[in-house]
């Protein structure tokens, strides 16, 4: 697929702001982090497709990695939980001919953040395996906060995301009533 100057420079941005996104967060324990830095590669996703959402989650969240910890032997499981949710959210953006109504994308970011919390669920662990900091309440004691905060984050950011992502789509030309493949009745 041939990608233009544009798109790339959006995909670019985007990738920005994930590093951006993930250094402002709320951070609770070991174990729990509130933080925004998923948005960019759910909308580079419903945007443009699965290669862009993987593109800017792998780029935006390695450097945000490594920025914030250097290379480590878990940074792959930190980095792969946003190429995944790039991936499914622009499958199913692609599916649909990125013409998703409002209710479709409020699923799709709570989908997508849970499927962040199960990996990155897995990353803690394996991360406090190999660097000796394992307890069962790491893991198991924040497993419904975790549960409730993705269902709440994506519910509220996929709320809000909708109508942006009408008006983004104006200038990609991208379904929901863009200038290109206005939404059929």
């Amino acid at each position: 697929m041939k990608r233009s100057t544009t798109q790339l420079s959006i995909d670019a941005m985007l990738a920005a702001m994930c590093v951006v996104l993930g250094f402002v967060s709320i951070r609770i324990g070991n174990a729990m982090k509130i933080s925004l830095e998923d948005l960019p590669v759910l909308f580079a996703a419903l945007m443009y497709g699965p290669v862009d959402g993987m593109a800017v989650g792998a780029v935006g969240i390695f450097l945000y990695q490594f920025f914030s910890y250097g290379i480590t032997a878990t940074t792959p499981l930190w980095v792969l939980p946003f190429i995944v949710c790039g991936l499914a959210a622009g499958i199913i953006a692609k599916r649909s001919g990125f013409n998703n109504t409002p209710r479709q994308v409020v699923v799709i970011f709570i989908a997508m953040e849970l499927l962040i919390m199960v990996f990155n669920t897995f990353a803690i662990y394996t991360d406090a395996k190999i660097y000796h900091y394992y307890t069962p309440a790491l893991i198991y004691g924040a497993l419904i906060p975790r549960i409730l905060i993705a269902i709440l984050k994506g519910a509220v950011i996929g709320t809000v995301a909708s109508p942006l992502l009408r008006r983004m789509s104006k200038f990609t030309g991208n379904g929901r009533g863009g200038s290109v493949g206005d939404r059929k009745t």
